[in-house]
């Protein structure tokens, strides 16, 4: 209990600013309508209709959490409205986009540990490629790939692994080269060449740095598969909800489609931190 009493306090906080915001935000359209039918505004009234408006400049609280009870449990799971309809398709490109980020990213480590030409020439472009914003390079992804004839899943999945395999390259490069002169001496006179001591020493030295990074690099995953949809002005997807809540004025549904993403970002993180718990223990490195 007390864990979660600052938690709770911080919480509790954010949604009181929160709805005074709202309430602040939202009161022109409540004394502009006031001023065209003749009436004074007085407290209650102004709380009161502030919010619950229709499309509110800030959503309140629970208009955002009914938001995404009508859509993830007022829908049909294949209904085009339905927010775990939208969910999977983006989760489907997260997953592809993460995988190949973090294979490319890991290799790349590999590479840059072991060849000392790679490290003064693939880590500096790695870093660069960084600098050059994810909303001005999406469109040319998608452009390049249609006119080749690939659409779908991929070019979203490829945004995607953009963004991911930065935070495993710097990570697992880390990992890799935590081990001290003194633990690579050691294997060195027992004899062990470059493969052993790759999987008894560098390997098992960069599985908590990796599994840091990859926490990284799946929420960055996310947010490069939401806005490789949004160029495309896709159907589906939490991208498209966004797209179409922008669209329509519908700022609830924006809201909800944008705490359904970081509720599918904390789970992908948790995820790869039990992961991470199982396999430190199996490792015997667990604290």
């Amino acid at each position: 209990m007390r864990n979660l009493l600052p938690v709770l306090t911080v919480v509790l906080v954010i949604i009181a600013v929160w709805y005074l915001a709202a309430v602040r935000l939202n009161s022109a359209w409540v004394y502009d309508q006031a001023a065209r039918e003749g009436r004074e505004v007085m407290l209650v009234d102004l709380l009161g209709e502030t919010l619950v408006q229709e499309r509110p400049v800030l959503p309140a609280p629970h208009q955002v959490a009914q938001g995404l009870y009508d859509g993830v449990f007022g829908q049909k799971v294949t209904s085009k409205r339905s927010l775990v309809y939208h969910g999977w398709v983006t989760l489907s490109a997260t997953l592809l986009g993460f995988v190949i980020g973090s294979a490319a990213g890991i290799l790349l480590a590999v590479g840059i540990v072991y060849n000392r030409a790679m490290d003064m020439s693939v880590m500096p472009w790695a870093i660069a490629s960084q600098t050059i914003p994810i909303l001005a390079i999406a469109p040319m992804i998608i452009v390049v790939l249609n006119s080749l004839g690939v659409t779908g899943i991929v070019p979203k999945a490829i945004i995607s692994a953009y963004l991911s395999f930065f935070p495993v390259v710097v990570g697992m490069v880390k990992g890799l080269r935590s081990p001290d002169a003194m633990q690579l001496d050691q294997l060195r006179t027992w004899n062990a060449n470059g493969v052993q001591s790759f999987g008894k020493l560098r390997l098992p030295s960069s599985m908590p740095y990796l599994f840091a990074s990859l926490k990284v690099g799946v929420a960055a995953s996310l947010v490069g598969t939401i806005v490789g949809e949004l160029p495309t002005g896709a159907v589906a997807g939490l991208g498209s909800r966004l797209l179409s809540g922008s669209y329509y004025g519908q700022t609830v549904q924006i809201w909800a489609a944008l705490f359904a993403a970081a509720i599918l970002a904390a789970g992908l993180v948790g995820l790869i931190g039990q992961a991470e718990r199982m396999v430190l223990q199996r490792m015997g490195l667990a604290r």
